[in-house]
């Protein structure tokens, strides 16, 4: 008698109810991106037309991620399949808090750079395709904050690092080249080791999806190398987020592009490692986290002390701003370390604090450059007696970005350090503290020769002055200076968000039934 076969019946898996229409939200940023992308691209031929389309483009974007955020809050996540086919089989993408608040941050610092592009970008970097790269770089940034698949999240690291290469290298000038080639290097190398962690994973687990693995991860954590992949995902991940010590590529490629190119890396790039870094090790892998978390407090504390230092040593403006991004990305990581409520909450503030401070500190070093000349702090000085008004814009920037209220900075720093001390590590508690005051010697170093010291020469027209109306630099300078302020001084919703959002990823039930709303993974 013949032996009899097994077969896969995958008619369950089929989605045969209609998709709800609010679903659709979780795949729309990206769709609307792509789209617009496209677009642009065959308009490539009218720089002028191509930007005017652009800014419409992303402030559509950001209330699409709006009303995303909005209906996350306030029914918890959701989840679009693609080609009709159930989870683990088919293409997830789930939104939950933490990346629907990521989604509508960037997209809000996005519109803010493609703003101030208008004057920043001229005819010949919008022939070169600034604007269809800028759509496609939102289109990796949005999509690896709402996918709920890991391979996919490996391609959307691939869609924003291509894109990224074309920003970076807009204007073919050597320094460009020579940044591009250290940016590429070592994010080639992060990627490399992401996808090979994909594939252990997928070994291991028979899945990707990222509620599947979530499930499944307690009944394999004797038999899989979970150890193994947590290493190789925080190593990744941690290239990719510019920590310690591999964080040296950061401040020797940020300063090379366009300025306003710098700011939307600057906000955007390294958070996308710092989201992924807490997707999967709190969500997916929470023990190994925990078995790891000296480690990754050990990597925290250098990297908030190298960004210091680093930022102290600095002459060059845009430089001194690449250490300050990673001075951050170490508070970032000490909240990862701790874990719990108090942690997660934190890195998620800061992650959302520093998205929106750190795009506005490049724009504003662009329009010191305008105004003084240069980004030089030898050369600089005089800026006080031009403008009061961007002096005192400036000032609150700096003081955000060193952490003293009552500005966006101050607040995820007191939940670190409040975590840090009920968990006994004093010592990451003084990194942090010692890292923002060495942080507001730099930045007060900076106001002083810059702006306080009487200008040496006489200033002269260079070619970094903008063109066009004076609204296209002020206006989103202001907007997102404003954030920061208002981030600030009425923090208690955004502190209510990124607790939710920390609660949902130590818990991620809401997001499995989300994913299988029949009850389990399969």
């Amino acid at each position: 008698m013949a032996a009899p076969t097994s077969t896969v019946d995958l008619s369950a898996a089929l989605i045969t109810t209609p998709v709800p229409i609010g679903h659709w939200l979780a795949i729309l940023p990206v769709a609307h991106c792509i789209t617009l992308g496209a677009v642009l691209l065959m308009l490539r031929g009218y720089p002028r037309l191509q930007a005017w389309l652009a800014i419409p483009g992303l402030a559509a974007l950001a209330l699409i991620d709006a009303a995303l955020l909005a209906k996350v809050a306030a029914e918890g996540p959701l989840t679009m399949v693609m080609g009709r086919w159930l989870p683990p089989f088919g293409i997830a993408f789930t939104v939950d808090l933490f990346g629907a608040l990521m989604a509508f941050t960037a997209a809000l610092a996005a519109l803010a750079g493609g703003i101030y592009a208008l004057a920043d970008i001229g005819e010949s970097g919008r022939r070169y395709g600034f604007f269809p790269l800028l759509m496609l770089l939102m289109a990796g940034v949005t999509g690896a904050f709402l996918t709920g698949d890991v391979f996919n999240l490996y391609v959307w690291f691939e869609v924003l690092l291509i894109s990224s290469f074309g920003l970076i290298i807009l204007g073919s000038e050597r320094q460009q080249i020579d940044g591009a080639l250290k940016y590429a290097v070592l994010n080639l190398i992060a990627t490399t080791l992401f996808l090979i962690g994909v594939g252990i994973l997928y070994a291991a687990f028979g899945t990707l999806n990222m509620a599947d693995i979530a499930a499944k991860a307690a009944d394999l954590r004797g038999t899989a190398p979970l150890m193994t992949l947590a290493s190789l995902f925080l190593l990744a991940f941690g290239m990719k987020a510019a920590a310690f010590p591999v964080n040296f590529w950061l401040p020797a490629a940020y300063h090379t592009p366009r300025i306003t190119v710098s700011a939307l890396f600057a906000g955007l790039l390294t958070k996308v490692g710092i989201y992924a870094l807490i997707r999967v090790m709190v969500m997916l892998l929470p023990m190994e986290r925990q078995e790891l978390s000296l480690v990754i407090a050990l990597a925290a504390a250098a990297t908030i002390l190298v960004g210091a230092l680093g930022a102290l040593a600095e002459n060059d403006i845009r430089r001194l701003f690449g250490y300050v991004v990673i001075s951050g990305i170490g508070n970032m990581l000490a909240g990862v370390a701790l874990g719990g409520l108090g942690g997660i909450s934190g890195s998620v503030f800061y992650a959302l604090h520093s998205m929106v401070l750190m795009t506005a500190l490049y724009l504003a070093a662009g329009e010191i450059a305008r105004r003084g000349g240069g980004f030089s702090l030898s050369a600089l000085g005089g800026l006080y007696r031009q403008s009061g008004g961007f002096t005192a814009l400036s000032l609150v920037l700096f003081l955000a970005a060193c952490g003293l209220p009552p500005f966006s900075g101050f607040w995820p720093k007191v939940i670190l350090v409040k975590a840090s001390l009920d968990l006994g590590a004093w010592w990451l508690a003084a990194s942090i503290l010692v890292g923002g005051f060495l942080t507001t010697i730099a930045f007060g170093r900076l106001f002083l020769l810059a702006y306080w010291r009487p200008a040496a020469i006489a200033l002269t027209p260079t070619i970094l002055t903008p063109s066009g109306p004076r609204w296209r630099t002020g206006l989103p300078l202001a907007a997102l200076t404003a954030l920061v302020v208002g981030f600030g001084i009425l923090p208690e919703q955004l502190l209510a968000l990124s607790q939710s959002a920390a609660a949902g990823l130590a818990d991620p039930q809401a997001y499995l039934h989300s994913v299988f709303p029949e009850g389990g993974a399969p």
